[in-house]
C-alpha cells in the first residue's frame, strides 16, 4: 500500500514540475527578471502581387519599382492578401491610397476596395472606408480613375472577372463634401455580364478642357449573349447612361448585334477552352477599319509558345508578356505585363466574331508618356501567308542574324530572337528584341536583352550590319532615365 501511495506522489510530482516548465517557457516572468515585458504588434501581411511568379527574371531596378507600387501604406488585417493599389492626391497635401485585396478566410472571397487617408492631427494614414466590388479573379483586376461624369468629380473604377467567368464593372464617386456620418465614396455604377464591358470615352469640348464648362458624361456599353437567340455569338448591347437624379447608371437601351453564322459545334469547341482557343490565336492579326479594309501596318501577333503578346503599329512595337489567359463566354481575357517597362500591365479583352476574324479590347491602367495613344480596340482579320511575310519586312528591325565582339563578351543574335553570350568560355543564353516606343521618332530605338539571370534595355546607336552603340537605359511611364554608364561597343565580329 506505502509503495502505491509512494508511485502516485511520484508520478504526481513529475507532473507538477512539467507543467511549470511548460509555464515558464511559455510565459517568462516580467517582474524581477529584468526583462521588458513583449509589447505584440499588430501582424504586418506583407503585400503579394497575385502573379509574383511571372516576375522571377526581374532585375533588381525593376523590381523595386514594382514592390514601390505595390506598397500598402497601412498593414493589412490577418488573411487579407493585396491585388492592386493606385495612389491618389486628392487636395494636393498628401497622397492617399486605393488598395484593391481579397480575404483569404472568405471561400470564394470577392475583391474588395479600401481607402487611406492621410490624418494631418496624428501624421499617419487612416482606414477610412472598405466596399465590395463585383470582381472576384485577382489575376484580372484593373483600378483606375476617371472623370466619368464630366464634371471634374474623381470616379474610381474598378474592372475584372468573377468566379462565374463573367466581366464586371464597379464605379465608385468621390463625395466632394461629406456630411455628419455621410460615406467618403458612393457606388454609382455595378455591372455583371457573361461578355464584355466598356466605358464609351469621347473628346469632350475645349471649354470643359479648359475648365470653362462641365463635359457630357461617359456612357457605358455592356456586350453579352442574346438568350432569345439560339447563335451562340448572337449578342445584346446594353448601354448605360447616368442618372443624375437617381445617381446611378441605368439601361438607357438595347440592341440586338447578329453574330456570324458559323457551325455551332465549332463555335463549342473554341469557346470554353483555355488551350484551343490560345491554338486558335496563334500567328499574326491585321487590324481591320471602320470602312472594312485591312490595316496591315497596325496588327497583334499571339505567340502562346512564348507566352507573349505583340502589338505593332508603323514599325512601333509594343511585347507584352502573356501572363494569365481567362476563359470568358465569346472568348478570352489575358493580361500581360509590358517587356519594357514592369509597371506597365494590360488587359485584352478578346472575342470570337468568326473563324477569321476576333475583336479585341484593351484595359491598360495607365499610359506612358513615351507612346502615342494608338487604339488597339477593333476587329482583327487573321492573315495570310502572304501577310505573314509582310510583317516579317515590316519588324525586320526586331531581329537580326549577325555576330558582335563586345567588352561583354562575343554576341550572337540569331535571326528568331534567341541570343548567346560567349565570355571567358562561358555561355550565357537568353532572348533578344529591338524595338521603338515612339512612332513619330523612328531614328531612336532600343535593345531589350533578357537573359537567365537579368533583363536590361539599352538605347541603340548605329545600324545593322554595322556597329553599334548600347547605352543602358531605364523606361517608366514618365519616360526615358539614362543612368549615365559608359557605352557598350558593339564591332562586327570578322569573318561574319
Amino acid at each position: 500500500m506505502k509503495k502505491s501511495f509512494f508511485s502516485i506522489v511520484t508520478i504526481a510530482v513529475f507532473i507538477l514540475i512539467a507543467l511549470g516548465i511548460a509555464a515558464y517557457l511559455l510565459f517568462p516572468s516580467n517582474g524581477e527578471t529584468g526583462i521588458a515585458p513583449v509589447e505584440w504588434q499588430p501582424r504586418i501581411i506583407v503585400p503579394q502581387y497575385v502573379e509574383a511568379a511571372f516576375f522571377d527574371d526581374e532585375n533588381p531596378d525593376e523590381r523595386l519599382i514594382r514592390e514601390e507600387g505595390m506598397n500598402a501604406r497601412l498593414p493589412m488585417n490577418e488573411g487579407e492578401i493585396v491585388v492592386s493599389v493606385m495612389n491618389v492626391n486628392f487636395d494636393g497635401l498628401s497622397e492617399n491610397q486605393f488598395i484593391a485585396f481579397r480575404n483569404l478566410t472568405e471561400i470564394e472571397s470577392p475583391i474588395y476596395i479600401t481607402y487611406l487617408d492621410f490624418d494631418f492631427e496624428t501624421m499617419s494614414y487612416v482606414r477610412t472606408w472598405t466596399a465590395q466590388t463585383a470582381a472576384a479573379s485577382p489575376g484580372t483586376v484593373n483600378l483606375y480613375t476617371l472623370d466619368l461624369l464630366g464634371d471634374r468629380s474623381t470616379c474610381i473604377l474598378i474592372s475584372g472577372l468573377n468566379y462565374q467567368g463573367e466581366h464586371t464593372l464597379t464605379v465608385f464617386l468621390r463625395n466632394p463634401s461629406l456630411a455628419e456620418n455621410e460615406e467618403p465614396f458612393t457606388c454609382i455604377a455595378e455591372i455583371r455580364i457573361d461578355g464584355s464591358i466598356i466605358v464609351r470615352e469621347f473628346e469632350r469640348s475645349q471649354a470643359y478642357r479648359m475648365g470653362v464648362n462641365t463635359g457630357q458624361s461617359f456612357n457605358i456599353s455592356a456586350f453579352g449573349r442574346d438568350p432569345d437567340s439560339e447563335n451562340l455569338l448572337d449578342q445584346v448591347e446594353r448601354v448605360y447612361a447616368f442618372n443624375r437624379n437617381s445617381g446611378y447608371y441605368e439601361i438607357l437601351s438595347s440592341t440586338h448585334i447578329p453574330g456570324a453564322q458559323i457551325e455551332q459545334q465549332r463555335v463549342r469547341e473554341l469557346l470554353g477552352s483555355t488551350r484551343a482557343f490560345e491554338n486558335f490565336l496563334t500567328g499574326l492579326w491585321h487590324f481591320v477599319t471602320d470602312q472594312g479594309t485591312i490595316n496591315r501596318d497596325r496588327y497583334v501577333y499571339f505567340d502562346p509558345i512564348n507566352r507573349e503578346v505583340l502589338f505593332s503599329d508603323n514599325d512601333s512595337q509594343q511585347i507584352f508578356r502573356w501572363q494569365n489567359s481567362s476563359v470568358t463566354r465569346y472568348g478570352l481575357y489575358i493580361t500581360g505585363q509590358n517587356i519594357s517597362i514592369s509597371t506597365l500591365r494590360r488587359g485584352i479583352d478578346i472575342e470570337l466574331e468568326s473563324l477569321e476574324s476576333i475583336r479585341v479590347r484593351v484595359v491598360e491602367d495607365l499610359r506612358p508618356l513615351v507612346w502615342g495613344n494608338t487604339i488597339w480596340d477593333g476587329s482583327y482579320r487573321k492573315a495570310s501567308p502572304l501577310d505573314v511575310d509582310h510583317a516579317a519586312r515590316v519588324s525586320r528591325e526586331a531581329f537580326i542574324d549577325a555576330h558582335y565582339d563586345s567588352p561583354i563578351g562575343r554576341i550572337r543574335f540569331y535571326p528568331d530572337g534567341s541570343l548567346e553570350i560567349t565570355e571567358e568560355g562561358e555561355l550565357r543564353q537568353g532572348r533578344y528584341t529591338f524595338f521603338n516606343l515612339d512612332e513619330a521618332d523612328l531614328d531612336e530605338y532600343f535593345l531589350e536583352l533578357r537573359l537567365h539571370d537579368s533583363r536590361e534595355t539599352y538605347s541603340v546607336r548605329g545600324e545593322h550590319p554595322g556597329n553599334l552603340s548600347l547605352s543602358r537605359v531605364r523606361i517608366g511611364a514618365s519616360g526615358i532615365d539614362t543612368p549615365g554608364n559608359l557605352p557598350i561597343l558593339l564591332t562586327v565580329a570578322s569573318g561574319d
